[in-house]
């Protein structure tokens, strides 16, 4: 099924087209198809690239023993401070 354009989206290809910088409404169609693809690849190769990590962590933390909250934020705020002191 196809629907029709919004007067919002028919303005803005006609915007696109008087700017002389594309020459029709087909072409304007066609790389914003082209660059919707993209993002859908990218959004997929995120989700699949932090699963993988999430995965790493899991594993990694089964031979790391548990730590506290208290003790992960003193450490994190030592490291935050040797960053400065090392800038």
């Amino acid at each position: 099924m196809i629907t029709a354009l919004s007067p919002d989206q028919e303005q803005f290809i006609q915007t696109k087209l008087q700017a002389g910088k594309y020459r029709s409404a087909q072409e304007i169609l066609e790389i914003a198809f082209r660059l919707l693809d993209e993002y859908d690849r990218s959004d997929a190769e995120w989700i699949a690239d932090t699963r993988l990590k999430v995965d790493e962590a899991i594993e990694g933390s089964k031979h790391t023993p548990p730590i506290d909250g208290e003790t992960f934020v003193n450490q994190m705020l030592e490291r935050l401070h040797q960053a400065k002191q090392a800038s």
